[in-house]
């Protein structure tokens, strides 16, 4: 490439119509490598040890209405049996169908993923959704 210089003429370059794409492909190569890297690692299973929380407990209501689900898979409204099924049915009876009332769940460690999800979608399907998972508290460490 070779430029004139001392010319008569105004100084100014002439004009190049074409457009150098070669910068373009470099980094659309380097995003296709990157995304290819890090698409396999968002998608693997891990093993998550969820910790136990040591935030502030908010304010209990005076009559709070608890789902409980047993390690044998049994679960009760408030201490009273009943069928998943009929989970919806239990808690419109303890909330005096209050369906802005927050209902807290609580679980067994042991009980499964599935069962747990299975609560939350008949309280869904029944129009509670503020539902508040219990948790174990811990001694602030502090």
């Amino acid at each position: 490439m070779a430029f004139k210089l001392g010319s008569a003429d105004d100084g100014d370059l002439p004009l190049n119509g074409e457009i150098n794409v070669t910068p373009f492909i470099d980094v659309m190569l380097v995003l296709l490598i990157i995304f290819m890297v890090a698409a396999p690692l968002a998608t693997a299973d891990v093993r998550v040890d969820l910790p136990i929380t040591n935030a502030e407990s908010a304010p209990r209501p005076d009559q709070p209405v608890f789902v409980t689900i047993e390690a044998n898979g049994r679960v009760t409204v408030n201490g009273r049996e009943t069928a998943i099924t009929e989970l919806g049915q239990s808690i419109m009876s303890a909330t005096g169908e209050d369906r802005e009332q927050r209902i807290f769940l609580r679980a067994d460690r042991t009980v499964s993923y599935d069962r747990l999800m299975q609560a939350m979608n008949s309280l869904r399907s029944a129009g509670y959704l503020l539902v508040a998972l219990v948790g174990a508290e811990t001694a602030n460490s502090q």
